[in-house]
């Protein structure tokens, strides 16, 4: 990066304009990736991110605006990561491109396969692009990864370090056959691999246009003015909390080994214009697949940060001015080989408590709980039906549910977490990709946290099966812990799984995850998401907005003992 005080002050609209472009590589390579992916999860719910990244440090310089935010995050690790594995082999080369899945020091889990990019101007290295992506299968114990019974990262998927897809240009054959060995889905991963490479050679082609349109040494300038803003935006709004410690601990249901609790706790510092977040007290590193790894954890936090100050620049300032308490071998701190495939629960978990510490500081800014889990459902099986018999088939998705309240308005209903900014896959691509049928799709009445803004409302899904059988596992949360209101709103509705054996209907023994469920043809599981937390005082909601939400459906009579029923 140039050094500042060397260097003439850009002007704001040169600034705004190439923050503008460089976003717009960014989203040109997001766009390329959800165009071409054969994997509904990447096509259809858009989970995928592309990004730039600093050559030096690794640090996020941009992202694009339609991917998942905590990726980009998670990917600045993937990149230091991959440029330590380089040192060692030659370096990064012109035309070289880098992939791994590993969850220790790239953040997220092994579903998600990052591509790195040195990117060359003039023989100098410029910057690195990175593109990250869920894909379908890539082995492990279970058909989609979301292993509720994994105790070690093997049992889940295929563990692939940083190593070279692409050397000087040319795909490497051998390492693309060891991928699709330790798939179920061969043809699906080959897709997703190739709208990734296909994503990072449009970026790269783009980027080059802009730096022969503005110049390499202009845009460099943007870049460092662009995390300079983000460091003092972020400065001013701590600077407007008041000092003081603030606490918040929440739960996840369990382990999926244990039925015991585990703890996220944060302990929050504003001290002028620097944030404390400290989360000492967290339950330590667990024998199931909730653990995740420091660099997840990190990059949970800069997501929610940039939900409490969405003005902020999405770039590496963001975290600039905010200081880390993570000690080592806690449950959002684990070391390999500890499973960490249900990552996803667990940075909600962290969101949350962000989102209610930060309520106690400043409750007009904050927003109560989300619904807290992505309810990973798998449903797998072998085609029967003549011309595909014996063919390996897998639906993998997740779910929506309802969000906070917040000082403005009520919370939206059927939303995604909000680790993203994804879509829940259209029931009608799921039907006509798998042999399934939804026999319902529907808002949850009642689920929403009463409040002077209610929580938005959750969902039911009931999913029946069309083949001869098929095997089930769900990886959930909100089971036995509510989300959770902020300045005296209510809770939201606890999670609910069913499954439906011999004309009966049961729960998971662990209420939220469960592996190995059997079904037969017109057999169905059913899913009843919560709903987000209420801000403010129920007294003070109006009335004409009560009225509203009997009208609509939303609330019913009898709620609230329906409610404490549940919990």
């Amino acid at each position: 990066m140039p050094d500042p005080s060397r260097t003439p002050a850009i002007d704001p609209v040169t600034l705004a304009v190439l923050r503008g472009r460089l976003e717009q590589v960014a989203d040109e390579m997001d766009a390329t990736l959800y165009r071409s992916a054969f994997n509904p999860i990447i096509a259809e719910a858009h989970d995928a991110c592309h990004g730039l990244y600093d050559a030096a440090t690794g640090d996020t310089l941009v992202q694009g605006k339609s991917g998942l935010p905590v990726f980009v995050g998670a990917m600045a690790f993937a990149v230091r990561a991959t440029a330590k594995a380089a040192e060692s082999r030659s370096g990064m080369q012109d035309g070289d491109i880098w992939i791994s899945n590993d969850a220790y020091d790239g953040g997220t889990h092994a579903n998600d396969f990052k591509l790195v990019r040195p990117f060359f101007r003039n023989g100098k290295l410029y910057c690195h692009m990175a593109s990250a992506a869920h894909w379908h299968d890539v082995g492990g114990a279970v058909p989609g990864n979301y292993n509720p019974a994994a105790t070690e990262c093997w049992q889940e998927a295929v563990q692939i370090p940083p190593v070279r897809i692409v050397r000087d240009g040319v795909l490497d054959r051998d390492v693309l056959a060891i991928l699709q060995a330790n798939t179920r889905l061969p043809d699906s991963l080959w897709g997703d691999l190739n709208g990734q490479l296909a994503a990072l050679e449009l970026g790269a082609k783009r980027l080059h246009g802009l730096l022969d349109e503005y110049g390499d040494d202009l845009v460099l300038q943007a870049l460092s003015e662009l995390r300079s803003r983000a460091l003092r935006l972020m400065r001013s709004h701590i600077a407007s909390l008041p000092d003081g410690r603030y606490s918040f601990e929440d739960v996840l249901d369990n382990d999926g080994i244990s039925p015991e609790p585990l703890t996220i706790a944060l302990d929050m510092t504003v001290s002028g214009d620097r944030l404390l977040l400290d989360f000492s007290r967290t339950s330590p590193q667990c024998a199931g697949p909730v653990n995740i790894s420091r660099a997840t954890a990190i990059a949970a936090c800069y997501v929610a940060l940039k939900h409490l100050f969405p003005d902020v620049p999405a770039n590496a300032g963001v975290l600039d001015a905010v200081d880390f308490v993570l000690p080592d071998r806690l449950v959002i701190s684990a070391e390999r080989p500890r499973p960490v495939g249900g990552y996803t629960e667990t940075i909600l978990r962290m969101i949350d408590v962000i989102f209610s510490a930060a309520a106690k500081a400043d409750p007009k800014r904050a927003v109560a709980q989300a619904y807290g889990t992505i309810n990973a459902l798998s449903i797998a099986g072998l085609r029967s039906d003549a011309g595909r018999e014996g063919q390996r088939w897998v639906m993998f998705s997740f779910f929506g549910g309802g969000h906070g309240g917040h000082s403005g308005g009520d919370g939206l209903s059927h939303g995604n977490a909000p680790i993203s900014t994804a879509t829940i896959p259209p029931l009608e691509i799921l039907e006509a990709a798998y042999p399934v049928r939804f026999t319902e799709w529907s808002l949850r009445a009642d689920s929403g946290g009463e409040g002077q803004h209610r929580g938005g409302l959750g969902a039911v899904y009931e999913i029946e099966l069309l083949e001869k059988d098929a095997e089930v596992f769900v990886f959930g949360e909100r089971g036995t812990s509510p989300p959770k209101g902020i300045a005296g709103g209510g809770a939201g509705a606890l999670n609910v799984f069913r499954y439906e054996n011999d004309g009966a209907w049961h729960v998971p023994p662990m209420v939220s995850k469960m592996r190995g469920i059997r079904l037969v043809r017109g057999e169905r599981v059913r899913l009843e998401t919560p709903g987000g937390g209420g801000w403010g005082s129920a007294a003070e909601r109006q009335p004409e907005l009560r009225e509203r939400d009997r009208e609509m459906g939303y609330v019913t009579t009898g709620a609230d003992a329906g409610r404490k029923a549940s919990e």
